[in-house]
């Protein structure tokens, strides 16, 4: 392996050591990853370059605690993912990671406020403080003009804007981006490269996952993959060292979401989704009144028809007998 050697200046925040990834169906088994090791540290803007079946989407997966590996250990500061339950993981990942993804993953029927609030309502915050902070995010990111707008009348830059300020709604001390500029033009590209720069500036560590070589050339760091295996790890030329302080306390359930505020929540969600379609709501209370419609319907003449021969029987009386 061609690696540059980088000065260690704060310890690793995401250590993975001799990683491999295996996927059974059946009888059938497909090595995905192949001992890889990777340290990255606050602070840095690494991307992960590899073609269509290298793993890099698996190694992203992996590195967001989105699925876990079949040998070797992941260690985000200092704590073993193995040794975590579900339920710390799930803190892990709500408090850790931010995630941006090349289709956005936005909710169409949600506005732009409301698709980045939503990971806030996880972690228990109340609407005026998740309200506040996701317009200052989209305020930040130029679209304090765009909050009240769904994403299909957004363009796909202002998307990929919504989708990196629900991203840092928690905090996103690791933001993981997959192709973030797949899906945009090359100015729209640009413009949100410079905006994860920033995002690198302010602290935070940037993981882009890209076939692109000329956006992992704007990344401080480039790690190459191929069939599973890490084959380059080198430093850009001028790359920033990571100085920010490390975040501390990534492991914990403080902010959990009360069954109440949940259930209000959840009910405030499926409310909108109703109403957004007025049609398809209608349309499918219709199917279900006529389903359970027709099944009493059927119920009450079973129902009946086995009174009336239960009747016709009792009143043959149990005496009489007729041979033919």
């Amino acid at each position: 392996m061609n690696a540059t050697v980088r000065p260690e200046t704060t310890p690793a925040l995401l250590s993975l050591t001799r990683i491999g990834k295996t996927y059974v169906n059946g009888d059938l088994s497909v090595q995905v990853l192949h001992d890889v090791s990777i340290e990255i540290r606050q602070g840095e803007f690494v991307a992960i370059v590899g073609q269509s079946g290298s793993g890099k989407t698996t190694l992203m997966n992996i590195l967001g605690c989105l699925d876990q590996p079949s040998e070797g250990t992941y260690q985000i500061d200092g704590v073993d993912v193995s040794d975590l339950d579900p339920d710390e993981i799930a803190y892990l990942r709500r408090d850790t990671f931010g995630f941006v993804f090349q289709s956005y993953n936005l909710i169409p029927t949600l506005t732009a406020l409301e698709n980045v609030e939503l990971p806030a309502t996880y972690r228990g915050l109340g609407q005026d403080e998740r309200q506040d902070r996701a317009e200052d995010l989209l305020t930040e990111l130029g679209l304090g003009d765009r909050t009240d707008h769904r994403p299909g009348q957004l363009s796909g830059g202002q998307q990929q804007r919504v989708s990196i300020a629900r991203a840092l709604m928690n905090g996103g001390k690791v933001i993981l981006a997959d192709e973030p500029t797949g899906a945009l033009d090359s100015r729209s590209g640009e413009e949100v490269m410079g905006i994860l720069k920033r995002m690198r500036d302010a602290g935070h560590t940037v993981i882009v996952i890209t076939h692109d070589r000329k956006v992992a050339s704007l990344a401080d760091r480039t790690i190459e993959i191929s069939d599973g295996r890490i084959t380059a790890d080198q430093a850009s030329h001028g790359a920033k060292t990571a100085t920010a302080p490390q975040f501390q306390g990534l492991v914990g359930g403080q902010g959990k979401i009360s069954g109440l505020s949940s259930f209000v929540e959840d009910f405030k969600m499926g409310w909108r989704a109703l109403v957004s379609n007025p049609l398809r709501t209608a349309l499918t209370l219709l199917g279900n009144v006529i389903g359970v419609s027709s099944v009493i319907v059927m119920l009450a003449i079973g129902g009946g028809s086995s009174a009336a021969i239960l009747d016709r029987i009792s009143g043959l009386g149990s005496n009489q007998l007729n041979v033919s």
